[in-house]
C-alpha cells in the first residue's frame, strides 16, 4: 500500500467514523465557534471546554456537514487533542502551536509536510496543501478551535 493510499484511507475512515462529533453541553469555561467555507458550503460548529483556569482543553466536540476532508480534519483534530492532552487535557499554548504549525503547512503548497510524530493522523492532510480550494476545508475545525479558545 502506498503512502498516498494509506492517507486516503485515513481521511475516509475519519469522515465515516468521526471522533468527537456531536456537541457536548456548555458547562464551565466553554465557547462555541461556527465556521463556514463560503466557497463550498462546508460548515463546522466546534465547542471547546477549558479547565477552570483556562490553561488546558478539557475536551472539544463538533458538529457539521461538508466534504470528507472537512469532516475528517475535525475528527483528526479531536483525536490529536485527546491523545496529546491525556487525562489532564492539552495545554492551550500547545494547542495554539499545533494550529499554527498546521496552518503553516497547509499554506505551504506542499513545501512543508505535516510531521506524523506531531500531527498523528492529521498528517494525512499534507497533500491538501497542493490544492488551495481544499485548504479552507481542512482548516475549518482548526480555525474554529482557535476562535473558541480565544472566547472561552
Amino acid at each position: 500500500m502506498s503512502l498516498e493510499s494509506l492517507y486516503q484511507e485515513l481521511i475516509l475512515d475519519h469522515s465515516k467514523r468521526p471522533k468527537g462529533k456531536g456537541l457536548a453541553d456548555e458547562e464551565g469555561r466553554s465557547a462555541t465557534s461556527f465556521q463556514r467555507n463560503p466557497v463550498c458550503g462546508d460548515e463546522i460548529s466546534l465547542r471547546v471546554r477549558l479547565t477552570d483556569d483556562g490553561s488546558a482543553i478539557r475536551d472539544i466536540t463538533w458538529d457539521g456537514q461538508g466534504c470528507s476532508i472537512s469532516q475528517a480534519s475535525a475528527s483528526m483534530l479531536v483525536a490529536l487533542i485527546e491523545e496529546d492532552g491525556g487525562d489532564d487535557g492539552l495545554a492551550t499554548e500547545d494547542a495554539t502551536a499545533l494550529i499554527d504549525g498546521f496552518r503553516e503547512a497547509l499554506r505551504s503548497r506542499g513545501k512543508i509536510p505535516l510531521d506524523e510524530e506531531t500531527f498523528a493522523d492529521a498528517a494525512a492532510l499534507s497533500g491538501v496543501s497542493k490544492f488551495s480550494a481544499r485548504v479552507k476545508c481542512a482548516m475549518l475545525a482548526w480555525v474554529a478551535l482557535e476562535d473558541a479558545m480565544a472566547r472561552a
